[in-house]
């Protein structure tokens, strides 16, 4: 592994093999595993005892016999290594076993211990007690309305349900609607199939609608007697909406007659988020037009209103969530904003104050309206010697440390976050200590991240590789603490990183945007890309291009960076607004986060490296609108 330094032979304490030879024989019986091959991971289970990863190799072992093996075996297991992530996931297993083969007497016995949240396993107890007690049967009635598809197990609750007239048709058609607003039509004609026949929607409408909802609604060959035909149409306008919020409402405008008041509130709630989603400038008059909206829709009506800086939009939004939603940061410190344009000080102050406690985005964006400046709280605990020692011992770190020496990150990060789940602050900062000195900074980083009273901004802002990075930020003119930040929410400073559509190193370059970039850069040959000089000399090149091509906005790079030049520039607004507006209005669900949490990044990495600060405000700045003929052409994007 690039990144991480040798692990010290201690990890395989009294193994009779060497760690790389006891690594090598581990990475076969997992191989061995995976084909199914019991003969030969007994043969090298043989050569692992005593081996730190030796769990693993016992788990393998009795999963590929589970169902046959008896209950006793499987409790020992379960009562040896209770203290490892493997317990819950054979439970797991062993339940749903159970539960398919029908013993429940075993199945009720081991239920009580389980932690997880699988729903096959869900479904499977709740059939168990409603053996018994038909009454708990209504515990199923909470998941016909789970917004994904559910296992085959759970539809015998579902057709006693239906069978008591507990899932009633509106609820089947809730479900419908469920599905439908998630694209899911096969979903959707699974639940309607609960429905007589001569009310269940076309199914072969709504496939067409999924892929071609304009040419649908084109067409007009509606039937809106039947409530099957009805959804169809409502279902091609909200599915409209999503690319062509106009003429998904020009479309409804000229049918919407046809349909109940309840039904037409139902439609603008959706246009009304979707128009928002597109930045549309009728988004608010359509929520006008909305009935009841959920939580999602209310937060796009907040967002289509400070576009637009309708301030008493933004208050009545904020003030129609639940309870939990309002209690977000972003909605906090918005309503506390739209308090001070009517006035009301000491209520916007009284939730500024809390949020401003807060080490994020919208925290310093609090801190500041307060009037203060960004610190990075004292670091008043470090970890001595015998403290990183012992934590170096624990068996679940050990088995992670591991893990990350031999390449198998899935496993080792798993294992990590079981190694931590129940560390106090103390235990958190001397964990993330380990992390640092096994060069595994993002382990480091997000366990420094889960303290809550005692911090270390060393540890959680952690700046490696300043030898190449200050440089090349330099060259480049390009904020040093700005691209720290935006490294840190890319890699996480994982050198060798992957991401699953083929981003690759510590500033995750994609194949396309490093072939461009290497072209301008007059490179013949760019060889490993991940290759640490490569990776930073590509990434800073094209952060200075978006930059650049962007007004010089750090925001706008960002968005850029992370979902392409051309989105960033889309999302631009008609007039001037607050970089923090625009980046919470950023359609996108990971790239609003990313930018923000970029943007955050930033200002701490200025405070760490004792730059002259810059407020928050200051670095997001203002977000001008696009001025025509000023844009590059597409020959000078990626």
């Amino acid at each position: 592994m690039a990144q991480c330094i040798a692990l010290a032979a201690v990890l395989v304490a009294a193994s009779p093999t060497s760690a790389a030879d006891a690594g090598d024989d581990f990475l076969a019986a997992r191989e061995a595993f995976r084909s199914g091959d019991a003969r030969k991971l007994d043969f090298y289970a043989s050569r692992l005892q005593s081996y730190v990863l030796e769990p693993y190799v016992t788990f393998w072992r009795l999963r590929l016999r589970l169902d046959d093996a008896g209950a006793p075996e499987v409790r020992r297991f379960l009562s040896s290594y209770a203290e490892t992530p493997l317990a819950n996931r054979l439970l797991s297993d062993w339940l749903r076993g159970l539960g398919r083969t029908q013993q429940w007497d075993i199945f009720d016995a081991e239920y009580g211990r389980y932690s997880g949240d699988d729903i096959d396993v869900t479904c499977y107890a709740i059939q168990s007690k409603a053996r018994i007690q038909p009454e708990t049967l209504a515990e199923a009635r909470a998941l016909w309305f789970v917004p994904r598809e559910l296992p085959d197990n759970c539809n015998p609750l579902f057709n006693a349900l239906v069978q008591d007239q507990k899932i009633a048709t509106e609820d089947i058609w809730s479900r419908v609607r469920i599905a439908l607003e998630a694209g899911q039509v096969s979903m959707a004609q699974r639940a309607a199939a609960y429905l007589p026949s001569n009310q269940q929607p076309d199914a072969r409408a709504l496939t067409l609608i999924s892929s071609n909802p304009g040419g649908f609604l084109e067409k007009q060959n509606f039937d809106l007697k039947s409530r099957g035909g009805r959804e169809a149409v409502m279902f091609a306008v909200y599915r409209l909406a999503r690319t062509s919020s106009q003429q998904a409402a020009a479309h409804w405008v000229r049918v919407e007659n046809r349909f109940g008041p309840d039904d037409r509130a139902y439609v603008w709630g959706q246009l009304a988020q979707f128009g928002a989603m597109r930045h549309d400038s009728e988004a608010l008059a359509w929520y006008a037009k909305a009935g009841d909206l959920s939580d999602l829709q209310l937060a796009w009506k907040v967002r289509a209103a400070l576009r637009q800086r309708a301030w008493p939009e933004v208050l009545a939004a904020i003030e129609g969530m639940t309870d939990k939603e309002r209690e977000q940061s972003a909605w906090r410190y918005w309503k506390a904003r739209a308090l001070k344009t009517f006035g009301r000080n000491e209520e916007a102050l009284a939730l500024l104050k809390p949020v401003a406690r807060e080490y994020s985005f919208y925290g310093q964006l609090a801190l500041e309206e307060l009037g203060e400046s960004i610190s990075t709280p004292p670091a008043l605990y470090k970890p001595g010697a015998d403290e990183i020692r012992a934590m170096g011992e624990d068996p679940s770190i050990r088995r992670a440390l591991e893990f990350y020496r031999l390449n198998l990150r899935v496993d080792a990060t798993r294992e990590w976050i079981w190694a931590i789940r129940k560390f106090d602050d103390r235990q958190l900062l001397t964990a993330a200590e380990v992390a640092r000195r096994y060069q595994l900074y993002d382990r480091a980083i997000n366990t420094a991240d889960k303290t809550e009273s005692l911090h270390d901004f060393s540890l959680r802002y952690i700046a490696p590789y300043r030898d190449v990075l200050k440089v090349r930020a330099s060259q480049m003119g390009l904020d040093e603490a700005w691209v720290y930040g935006l490294i840190r929410q890319e890699s996480r400073f994982i050198v060798d990183a992957r991401s699953g559509v083929g981003a690759s190193g510590l500033m995750q370059i994609m194949p396309a945007t490093a072939k461009w970039v290497a072209k301008k850069m007059g490179l013949r040959a760019i060889g490993d890309a991940t290759a640490l000089d490569t990776n930073v000399s590509l990434g800073t090149y094209y952060l200075r291009h978006v930059l650049d091509s962007l007004d010089g906005s750090p925001v706008l790079a960002s968005a850029a960076y992370n979902a392409g030049p051309g989105r960033a520039r889309a999302w631009r607004p008609d007039t001037p607004i607050e970089g923090a507006i625009y980046a919470e209005t950023i359609p996108f669900n990971e790239t609003r986060d990313y930018v923000k949490k970029v943007m955050s990044n930033a200002s701490y990495y200025g405070h760490v490296f004792s730059q002259q600060l810059q407020s928050l405000k200051q670095r997001v700045g203002i977000i001008g609108p696009r001025v025509p003929g000023t844009e590059p052409t597409l020959a000078d994007t990626p």
